[in-house]
């Protein structure tokens, strides 16, 4: 599957941005999505994750309560919305498929171009 991901920007602290992953080629249902980010100088973290059905969604502790990931599979598209930003949550986010439901980046095997957040304080 290939995925294209959009939506980032500069926003100033406080502000919302909404993040979304459109996906071609092979049935997206059939695939866990996930949003992953990397700040400068540091190494890609995971942020969020969706079952096969959206069901089912986690979240790393920082962003619980601020982000929501969801997704519209009729679209093909995966959504980050992401609330109450932060100067730390500037990064560059990558949305990613896999056959699983999990939180590490070697669980996914498809990986968008990434987008980049950044914060202003």
């Amino acid at each position: 599957v290939q995925l294209q991901a959009s939506g980032g920007g500069l926003v100033q602290a406080g502000g919302s941005l909404r993040l979304s992953c459109v996906a071609s080629g092979r049935a997206f249902g059939a695939y866990s999505m996930g949003w992953f980010r990397q700040a400068p100088g540091k190494e890609r973290e995971f942020v969020a994750a969706i079952s096969r059905s959206g069901a089912s969604t986690f979240y790393t502790d920082s962003v619980k309560g601020r982000f929501t990931i969801s997704r519209d599979n009729a679209k093909n598209t995966v959504y980050l919305q992401m609330n109450s930003l932060n100067v730390e949550d500037t990064a560059v986010y990558y949305c990613a498929a896999g056959p699983g439901f999990g939180v590490t980046a070697g669980q996914y095997d498809s990986w968008g171009q990434g987008t980049l957040v950044t914060v202003s304080s």
